[in-house]
C-alpha cells in the first residue's frame, strides 16, 4: 500500500467518519478511507501528532497541555510516493544445463566442479564444468561415421559428374547421326549433283555407247556382207561380224533395262532405305535423350542422398563438438554467482549431483547495475509514469541516498496481495541510475518517486484537518479562541496537505483537533451547528497564540 498521494483531494471526495470529525489522511481520500489499513495508519497519525508537532519547531508557535498550534505559510509542496522494495539486479543472467542427457538411464550430466555459492566472479570465469566422457565418446565415432560419409558423397558426386559427361556425349552422337541421315537423303535427290542423278547419267552415257557400238557393229556387219558377196569375205569373217552386231545390240538392251530399273525401282528402294535411316537416327536420339534424362536423375538421387547424409553426420559432429564446449560454463559477464532455487525453496547443486537438461544451475546478477522492484497502490498509479525520478535509500546503508527513475509500471495488478482482495497493487520497477557497491539482491529498500513539485501554495499537516459529512475542517485560532473552519484540500504528502480554500497565510491550526473534541464536550457540541451554518472562512490572523485552553 502507497504511503503517498499526490492527487488533488476535495472536500467532495473525502468520505464521511464513521462517528464524528475525524483528522483527513495524507492520502486520497476518496481511495484510502475505503481501507481498513488506511483508518488504522489514521489512528497511529492521530496518536503521535503531539510527538510530530514537537519536530517543527520553526512552525509551531506555542502549546500547552492541550492545544498545538502550526503557523500557515506559502511555499513548496513536493508531491511524493513513497513504498518499501526489495533490490536486484538489473542484469540477472540464468545459466542452465545446456548438455542433452546421454546414456541409456537418462539420468543426467554430473558436476564435477562448480565455483562456491555466493561468489563474486568475472566475466569469463569458469564456474561449472560437467562430466563430458560420455560425449567425447561419442564425438570420437561420430568422426569415423562423418569420413565415411564424406567418402561416400565424393563418389557420388564424381558419378554424377561423368554422368553429365557420358550423357552430352551419347547425345552429340545420335544428333550427328541424324543429321547424316538427312544429308544422305538430300545428297541422293540433289537433282543437280545428287547420287541418283550420276547414276542417271552414267546408264544413259553407257547406253549411248551401246547404240554407237550397234552401229558401228550394224555398218560393219553390212560391209562384210558385200565383201563376202564380191567373195573378199570369209564366211568365217560374217560370222565374226554378225556376232558383234548381236553383242551390240544386248548391250544396248541392257542399258536400257539398268535406265529403266534405276528411274522405277533403285530410285524408289533407296529413298526409303535413306528416309528410313533418317526416322531411326531421329527414334535413336530421343532414346539417348530420355536414357541420358534416367541415369542424370539417378546419379543425381544418389549425389543428393550422399550429401544430405554426409550433413547430417557433420552436424551430429558440430553437435558433439558443441556439447563437449558446453560442459564448461564460463561467467558472460560479472556478478554474483548463486545455486539456483528450486520451487521447494531448495537447491540441489553441488558437486557430484546430475542435472537434466535445461535446469537452471547458477543464477548470476550483475552487481553493478540494481533496480528496485515495489508495489503502489492503484489511487495513486496514474501519477507515476516512466522515467520519472526517484531516490532510492538502503536499510543495510541509511545513509547513502541512490538517484534513480521509474522503468516500468505494471499494467496489471499483482494477484494474491495478503492484506485484501479489494486492495490492488501494482508492480513499478526503478532503476538505480549511478555505480554502486556491496549492495546484494534482495535487501530491503525505500523507494522514493518525485511525482511533481506543487509551487508557492499553502500547506498544513495531515493531522490538523477533520472530516465531516464529505467536508473538510480545521480548528483555527480566532485571537480569543479557536473556531471551526471550512477548508478545501488539493495535493498532498504523508506529510502536508494543499489548501486552496479557507485559510490565509499566518493563520495558526490546531495540530491535535481530537483533543478539542474528546476532551471537551461543549466544544463537541457546538461542531454540529458550525456544520450546518457553513461559516465563511476567515483570511486574517492577529499573530501566533503561544497556547490556548478551549
Amino acid at each position: 500500500m502507497s504511503s503517498l498521494s499526490s492527487e488533488p483531494s476535495s472536500a467532495a471526495q473525502t468520505p464521511p467518519s464513521a462517528a464524528g470529525a475525524r483528522p483527513v489522511s495524507g492520502k486520497r481520500s476518496g481511495s484510502w478511507m475505503r481501507q481498513g489499513a488506511v483508518v488504522l495508519l489514521l489512528l497511529v497519525g492521530v496518536a503521535v501528532a503531539g510527538v510530530f508537532a514537537w519536530s517543527m519547531a520553526s512552525d509551531v508557535q506555542g502549546t500547552d497541555a492541550k492545544l498545538v498550534f502550526y503557523t500557515v505559510k506559502e511555499g513548496d509542496l513536493p508531491i511524493t510516493v513513497t513504498e518499501n522494495g526489495n533490490l536486484r539486479s538489473q542484469k540477472t543472467t540464468e545459466l542452465r544445463c545446456e548438455v542433452e542427457n546421454i546414456g541409456s538411464q537418462r539420468e543426467g550430466t554430473a558436476i564435477l566442479s562448480i565455483v562456491e555459492n555466493g561468489e563474486t566472479v568475472e566475466e569469463g570465469s569458469l564456474l561449472v564444468e560437467l562430466d563430458a566422457a560420455l560425449i567425447q565418446d561419442r564425438l570420437d565415432e561420430q568422426e569415423l561415421v562423418t569420413e565415411r560419409a564424406r567418402s561416400s558423397a565424393i563418389q557420388a558426386n564424381v558419378k554424377f559428374e561423368n554422368q553429365q559427361t557420358q550423357n552430352e556425349t551419347t547425345l552429340a552422337e545420335a544428333e550427328l547421326q541424324v543429321e547424316l541421315a538427312k544429308l544422305a537423303v538430300e545428297q541422293y535427290e540433289d537433282a543437280e549433283g545428287g547420287t541418283f542423278q550420276l547414276d542417271l547419267q552414267k546408264i544413259d552415257l553407257e547406253i549411248q555407247k551401246a547404240e554407237a557400238t550397234r552401229l558401228i557393229a550394224s555398218t560393219e556387219l553390212s560391209g562384210i556382207e558385200k565383201l563376202k558377196k564380191l567373195g573378199y569375205r570369209s564366211k568365217g569373217d560374217l560370222d565374226q561380224a554378225r556376232l558383234k552386231s548381236l553383242q551390240a545390240d544386248t548391250s544396248v538392251a541392257n542399258s536400257v533395262a539398268s535406265r529403266k530399273e534405276l528411274v522405277k525401282y533403285t530410285y524408289r528402294k533407296q529413298k526409303k532405305t535413306l528416309e528410313g535411316a533418317v526416322a531411326s537416327a531421329e527414334r535413336m536420339l530421343t532414346q539417348v535423350k530420355r536414357d541420358n534424362s534416367a541415369l542424370l536423375l539417378q546419379a543425381e538421387a544418389s549425389k543428393n542422398e550422399a550429401d544430405r547424409t554426409l550433413a547430417k553426420e557433420e552436424e551430429k559432429l558440430a553437435k558433439y563438438g558443441t556439447q563437449l564446449a558446453k560442459c564448461k560454463i564460463y561467467a558472460p559477464h560479472s556478478g554474483m554467482a548463486t545455486y539456483a532455487i528450486e520451487r521447494d525453496r531448495r537447491s540441489y547443486i553441488s558437486e557430484g549431483a546430475k542435472v537434466r537438461e535445461r535446469q537452471r544451475i547458477i543464477t548470476l546478477p550483475d552487481l553493478t547495475a540494481m533496480e528496485v522492484k515495489t508495489g503502489v497502490h492503484e489511487s495513486v498509479l496514474d501519477w507515476i509514469n516512466e522515467g520519472m525520478p526517484a531516490t532510492v535509500t538502503v536499510d543495510a546503508f541509511p545513509d547513502k541516498t541512490y538517484k534513480g527513475s521509474v522503468k516500468s509500471v505494471a499494467v496489471l495488478a499483482d494477484p494474491g496481495e495478503w492484506h485484501s482482495s479489494d486492495v490492488k497493487v501494482y508492480s513499478v520497477i526503478v532503476t538505480i541510475d549511478e555505480p554502486v557497491t556491496r549492495l546484494r539482491p534482495g535487501m530491503s529498500t525505500v523507494v522514493d518517486i518525485h511525482v511533481e513539485r506543487v509551487k508557492d501554495v499553502l500547506s498544513v499537516p495531515v493531522q490538523a484537518i477533520i472530516q465531516e459529512k464529505n467536508e473538510n475542517w480545521c480548528y483555527v485560532d480566532g485571537g480569543e479562541g479557536v473556531e471551526l473552519r471550512k477548508v478545501t484540500v488539493g495535493k498532498t504528502n504523508d506529510k502536508f496537505v494543499e489548501i486552496r480554500e479557507g485559510l490565509a497565510q499566518a493563520d495558526r491550526v490546531v495540530l491535535n483537533p481530537m483533543s478539542l473534541m474528546d476532551d471537551n464536550q461543549a466544544v463537541e457540541k457546538e461542531i454540529g451547528p458550525a456544520l450546518e451554518e457553513e461559516p465563511e472562512a476567515e483570511t486574517e490572523a492577529e499573530g501566533d497564540v503561544v497556547a490556548a485552553k478551549p
